[in-house]
């Protein structure tokens, strides 16, 4: 497998903190349903006082 720049990845934006993740080797299978940059935002879930 080629070696990518980070840059060159797919990114996304978290759903939790609002900032944008690259895409991890571990999320291969199911990146379409990866939603949180970590496990922390993913146990906190959305939160509505913060904003991009």
């Amino acid at each position: 497998m080629k070696m990518r720049k980070k840059s060159e990845l797919p990114s996304k934006i978290c759903a939790a903190c609002g900032l944008p993740f690259a895409w991890r080797r571990k999320w291969a299978r199911d990146w379409e349903q990866v939603r949180y940059c970590s496990e922390r935002c993913r146990q906190g879930g959305p939160s509505p006082g913060k904003k991009p």
